[in-house]
Order: C-alpha cells, then structure tokens, then sequence
C-alpha cells in the first residue's frame, strides 16, 4: 500500500520499535494531524477476550468530559408527554410511527443517534435490519432505550459515545479533535480507558489489554504500552 508524503512525513515522527506513554501517545497523535480539516484523534484497544461468548462481551457508553467535538443529530422516537421532553432537550427529530415509517419507505437516515423509550421499542425493533448493520440500534447497555429520554438525548449532545467489541475484538472509539490539544484529549482517553478497564467481564482470562494505539483520521497509528493499564 503507498501512501501519501504527508502520511510518510508523520510516520517518521513515530518510533516504530517504542510503546509510548498515553501522554505521549497523543501528543505525536496530534503532531501528525496534518490535514486542511480538523482531524479526529481515534482510540483502538484489542482485548483478550472472545466475543463470540455472551459471558465476554464488553459493551457500553460514557459521556467523556470535553465531548467528541462532533455535532450529533439525535433522532428520538417516543409517544405522549415524552414527545415535548424531547423537544425541549434538544431532540433534532422527534415521533413515532411516522418517523419510522420514514426510515422503512424513504430511506431516511439524516441522524446519527437514535434514542426510544421502552413503550416504543415494538415500533423501532422493525428497523432492526435497516439500524443493526449501520450501528444504529437502541440498546439498553448504551442507554439508547431509556425511560428517562431528556437525560439520554441531552448526554448524546454532550459527548456521549458507545464502545463495543468488533468481531475481531477490538473497540475503536473518537475521543475528540485534534484542535482539542493533549490535555483535553488526555482526559477523554482516561475517562474511555477507565470505563473499559471497568468492564472487563469475570470469564476474561490472561492479559485483558491487549494492545493499545492512538491515531489521528489521516495519520498513522501511535502504539501505547498495555501495561500502563491497571486491571
């Protein structure tokens, strides 16, 4: 694969044979963010899990504390009085049927969270086939299926990303932009770090960390010592 002089340019910051400190880590990260537009710093973690086994899973959410710097255009479907209270937390689209009817007939999918109430999981779980493969599927553990909707659309506007397992077992995760600097981005990645550590299922067994690594959208990847991680 050939890459680009300014990708050759910022692989040549990194010490290929050296796992950096987190601190560290991103600091380079952000160094190769070269791009004309505001680059994401993104997080990879492969853990020693299998995720094919309910009992390993690792799945979750959190609200990192300097937000995603992405604006997140949050679609809520729910009836009644949590109609109004998800207007005024800042829904950017809010129904029920005809929301979901929009998705079903036109295609519709200008959102990029979607956030429901138990009383109208029946109409989202239609959907499954069109919102599953895109990542799009209310779930419980990520707090997209909630009572308390106004809560839930406004930590979605603050910040709030979801981490999982990909089926080779590895979280991929946005922790900000680059224009946010080391410190903030630092902060988001411990908040992130913690909640995985956190998670780690009792069946897991063995090194649980992996590997870790930081990047920035166009850039090469910065590995991160494993062990900097206290499981």
């Amino acid at each position: 694969m050939k890459h680009g002089k300014k990708y050759v340019d910022s692989a040549k910051l990194i010490d290929k044979s050296k796992s950096y400190d987190p601190n560290e880590a991103i600091d380079v990260a952000v160094k190769t963010a070269t791009a004309k537009f505001d680059e994401t710093i993104e997080v990879h973690v492969k853990l020693g899990v299998d995720g094919r086994h309910a009992d390993q899973q690792v799945r979750g959410a959190i609200v990192l504390p300097n937000g995603t710097g992405k604006s997140v255009r949050v679609l809520a479907i729910c009836k009644g009085d949590n109609e109004k209270l998800a207007q005024e937390a800042g829904a950017d689209f809010v129904g029920a049927e005809d929301m979901t009817q929009k998705i079903q007939q036109e295609g519709w999918m200008d959102f990029d969270v979607l956030i429901t109430t138990p009383d109208c999981m029946g109409l989202v779980g239609r959907l499954g086939k069109i919102l599953g493969p895109r990542g799009l599927m209310p779930n419980p553990k990520a707090g997209t299926v909630t009572p308390d909707i106004a809560k839930a659309i406004k930590e979605a506007k603050a910040g709030k990303i979801e981490y999982r397992l990909d089926k080779t077992n590895i979280i991929h995760c946005p922790i900000g932009k680059a224009s946010f600097g080391v410190e903030k981005l630092q902060e988001n990645f411990d908040t992130l770090m913690g909640a995985i550590v956190k998670a780690k299922p009792a069946a897991a067994k063995g090194q649980y960390i992996k590997s870790c690594a930081v990047a920035s959208t166009m850039g090469p990847s910065v590995r991160i010592n494993p062990n900097k991680f206290s499981v």
